[in-house]
C-alpha cells in the first residue's frame, strides 16, 4: 500500500539527515542580532543546544570580538560588532550577512567607523582608538 504523503528527507531509513546551513556559532549570533537582550536559555532553546554550550559559544563570540557583553542589573545585553569582517573573508562585514539573514538594516562598517571617529573627536582622542572600547 502506498501513501500519498510527501516524504520528509529527515525520515530516511538510515536515520535522520541532520545538517544545518549555519553553524551553532552563526545561529547564536543571529539570535543575538535579533534580540540584544536574549537570555542564554533562549539561545540554547533556539539553537537546540545546552545552556552550558550556549554560554561557551557566546564567550567564543565575545573573545573573537564579534559580541560585546554589557551587564544590566542581573541580565546581559549584547552588542554585535557589525563592522568586523567575517572570519573567512576580510572584505565582507558580519553586519552585511546579518542584514540578509535578519531582514533588518544595521550599521555598516563605514557608519560604525564614522560614529566612532565622531566620538573620538568629541573626547579629544583624534587619531587614536582605545582597543578596549567597542564601536557602537
Amino acid at each position: 500500500m502506498t501513501s500519498n504523503r510527501v516524504r520528509d528527507p529527515a525520515d530516511s531509513e538510515s536515520g535522520p539527515a541532520r545538517w544545518m546551513f549555519l553553524t551553532n556559532h552563526g545561529r547564536a549570533l543571529l539570535c543575538i542580532a535579533n534580540d540584544p537582550e536574549v537570555r542564554l536559555r533562549d539561545i540554547a532553546a533556539t539553537v537546540g543546544i545546552t545552556e552550558r554550550r550556549a554560554y561557551g559559544i557566546v564567550n567564543d563570540l565575545a573573545q573573537a570580538g564579534y559580541v560585546v557583553k554589557e551587564k544590566e542589573g542581573r541580565r546581559n545585553r549584547y552588542h554585535v560588532q557589525h563592522h568586523l569582517p567575517l572570519p573567512e573573508s576580510r572584505e565582507q562585514a558580519i553586519g552585511d550577512v546579518l542584514d540578509v539573514l535578519t531582514g533588518k538594516k544595521t550599521k555598516t562598517r563605514a557608519k560604525a567607523k564614522t560614529k566612532a571617529m565622531a566620538k573620538s573627536q568629541a573626547a579629544g582622542r583624534v587619531g587614536r582608538r582605545s582597543t578596549d572600547r567597542p564601536y557602537y
